[in-house]
């Protein structure tokens, strides 16, 4: 699974590969153990909570598809949000205020431990949490130093987005080995055909 973005918000909406071209698109992560897993891979959840998570979806399927209904809403969303931030543009109203509701809703189920740093922490018991611990890590994201850094893969019909932490603040793909080389050999055969 490639965690390229660099921050897990970034990575989660990252899981439409090639969202940009409809002939390609694909939804990378499926199910709710699928996303249990990512969640793993993505440091969000220890193995051990994700088995607990995963035994209590079991248990009850009918909040499963809910939550990973909820989940998918959640990520359509933030990649609304996160384009018109790349583009320079104002957040959609309708995603805004679905965004807002999220954090008021994550704020009010998550525990608030009192100790130094203030952070807000989501549970860990159900897949519904993972969208709680998303969207308060998306106020750390976009309320942060790190906003002006956030990029949007050029290669043609990528669209992953990544946090430049290049020196330059010149990165322009998701990564160098994947997009990268496809735009470099791109270029090379141009050159190349021109000559010929």
């Amino acid at each position: 699974m490639s965690l390229v973005g660099g921050h897990p918000v970034l990575d989660f909406a990252n899981t439409i590969a090639w969202r940009l071209d409809p002939a390609r698109t694909a939804d990378r992560v499926q199910g709710p153990e699928a996303w249990v897993r990512w969640a793993v891979a993505g440091g969000l959840l220890t193995a051990d909570r994700a088995e607990t998570m995963l035994r209590a979806e079991t248990a009850d399927s009918a909040p499963t598809e809910d939550e990973t209904a909820a989940l998918m809403d959640l990520r359509a969303t933030l990649v609304r949000i996160l384009d018109a931030l790349v583009d320079d543009e104002a957040p959609p109203a309708e995603e805004w205020e679905a965004l807002r509701r999220s954090m008021v809703l994550a704020r009010e189920d998550a525990a608030l431990f009192p100790s130094f740093p203030l952070r807000w922490q989501p549970g860990t018991d159900h897949l519904g949490d993972l969208a709680h611990t998303l969207v308060l890590l998306t106020e750390d994201l976009l309320s942060g130093d790190g906003l002006g850094r956030i990029r949007r893969c050029a290669g043609p019909g990528c669209g992953w987005f990544f946090l430049d932490r290049s020196r330059s603040g010149t990165r322009r793909w998701c990564s160098s080995d994947d997009c990268g080389n496809r735009d470099r050999a791109k270029r090379h055969y141009s050159r190349t055909r021109r000559r010929g």
